[in-house]
């Protein structure tokens, strides 16, 4: 017994002199700087449970439900090579131009059952054939319904049936911080998710619009941090259920890849103008009719306003929607139709939603005090009707084997010409013969300008001779092709 107790009582003072001496040794070694104490990580268990694990976001949902109506767009255009181009070797010994094919790629969104497909202008701008391949690797030729060089926006059609597409989601309702997924093909990689957070609303100075032809770009992009290279755009930007919210278009970059920074076109405004390209084969855009600038503190200073946000009316369209209404030089508008406008940006994406003859409401501040007004907007003429697709001119003569086309200042501003006619299809014929190429505008025959088809036909048939003809292509190239009749 008395040997039972003193094991007992000698192993209890070897673990007090036990923890006496850890704590004296700990205790040195701390105060000495030589051991760093940790705290024990928590376990997290592996097992999947179909939900987030640490509060992560779950993106499988969303990529599931856009993966397969996104769609790849491959494009072919043909150009000219007019290096040691010469004209007079030409006339002399026949056509000698080489053409080579252009090929590019980007991303298209399906919106319906029944083969719209949504994309930027600048990925199908100039092509002479446009190929669809959705992601089950079926391919289409796909048709141009409309375009719009004032928002990037290209609608095109496939002839196929139920389809897979994408739901329209609310651009407007988005708010900074939130999660999306950008989905397309960068450098030709199919079917692309990338993932990251809206990091600003209403960006502007992103596009670059030719002024000097009319085109001012309408601008109010979704900024985002998810990784868009070249080959995404026209793709999609979609939220966490899966959503369209936005088209992915430009990239800020200094060598042409990714950087962090990336921007969208709103779904608010591509909504407006698909549902116009459907229904009328050109955009209704409307008009309010006022010049205007944002506010800065420096800005503000000089005009004594209190506050910074808003779009400033510094001058109005005479007779215009806001001038009709009561708008006022020195008014600060801040909302339409309830909807929030802190920029000139976010006034352009909210007028953009509409057409000509709408009317909204639209809140100014007047001498510190809130004033509705209603606005009837107008269309670019300053009228509320409808602005009709213009349909082309087009004369056919057999004998030159050609179908010529009347072609508006538009085309000519936008190919920087002053006149001309171009050739709308080509069935054999001399003009073929010496080389010339559908799409050729003819703008002078022997030196003389030509401005209608009737021009270019009197100028060609029943001719005998020698003749010149001088013109351009659509890529820019200019060309003369001399021939005999």
């Amino acid at each position: 017994m008395k040997k039972l107790v003193s094991t007992v009582l000698v192993a209890a003072l070897g673990g007090v002199f036990a923890l006496v001496g850890t704590s004296f040794i700990t205790h040195q070694q701390t105060a000495g700087g030589a051991v760093t104490l940790t705290q024990k990580a928590p376990v997290v268990y592996t097992s999947y449970s179909g939900g987030n694990v640490g509060n992560n976001p779950d993106f499988t949902m969303s990529a599931e439900k856009s993966l397969n109506a996104v769609v790849h767009i491959r494009t072919t255009a043909s150009q000219n090579n007019n290096l040691n181009y010469n004209p007079f070797e030409q006339f002399l010994y026949g056509n000698s131009n080489r053409s080579y094919v252009l090929e590019g790629s980007g991303s298209g969104v399906i919106l319906s059952d029944d083969g719209y497909v949504v994309t930027n202008n600048h990925v199908v701008n100039g092509a002479d054939e446009i190929n669809v391949m959705l992601n089950d690797k079926r391919s289409y030729r796909a048709e141009v319904i409309g375009t719009d060089p004032s928002t990037d926006i290209a609608l095109l059609k496939i002839k196929e049936k139920d389809l897979p597409f994408i739901s329209y989601g609310n651009s407007d309702a988005l708010k900074v911080g939130e999660w999306v997924l950008a989905v397309g093909n960068p450098f030709n990689l199919n079917s692309t998710v990338t993932a990251g957070i809206i990091s600003a609303k209403g960006r502007s100075n992103v596009l670059e619009g030719d002024r000097s032809k009319g085109q001012f770009p309408i601008e109010s992009f979704i900024q985002t941090d998810a990784a868009v290279n070249p080959g995404n755009s026209g793709g999609a930007l979609v939220n966490t259920n899966g959503e369209l919210i936005g088209i992915n278009t430009a990239i800020m970059s200094n060598n042409g890849a990714y950087q962090g920074y990336s921007f969208a076109i709103p779904v608010s405004i591509v909504k407006k103008i698909v549902s116009d390209l459907i229904e009328f084969g050109t955009v209704q855009r409307a008009y309010i009719g006022v010049n205007i600038k944002d506010i800065d503190s420096k800005f503000a200073e000089q005009k004594h306003i209190k506050q910074l946000k808003g779009a400033y009316v510094e001058g109005l369209v005479s007779n215009g929607a806001a001038e009709s209404a009561g708008v006022k030089i020195g008014d600060i508008i801040t909302t339409v139709e309830n909807n929030k406008v802190t920029s000139v940006s976010e006034l352009q994406e909210q007028v953009s939603k509409y057409r000509p003859g709408n009317k909204v409401d639209v809140t100014v501040i007047r001498n510190e005090k809130e004033i509705t007004l209603s606005v009837t907007l107008t269309n670019v003429k300053n009228g509320i009707e409808v602005i009709k697709k213009e349909v082309p001119v087009l004369t056919s003569s057999s004998s030159l084997g050609a179908t010529f086309e009347e072609v508006n200042k538009d085309y000519l501003d936008k190919h920087s010409l002053e006149n001309g006619v171009k050739i709308a299809k080509l069935i054999g014929g001399k003009l073929a013969s010496v080389g010339m190429k559908e799409g050729f505008v003819i703008t002078s025959i022997n030196k003389k300008k030509v401005f209608t088809a009737t021009d270019v036909q009197q100028a060609l048939e029943n001719k005998k001779g020698n003749v010149l003809v001088e013109g351009a292509y659509p890529n820019g190239m200019i060309a003369s092709y001399g021939f005999g009749l």
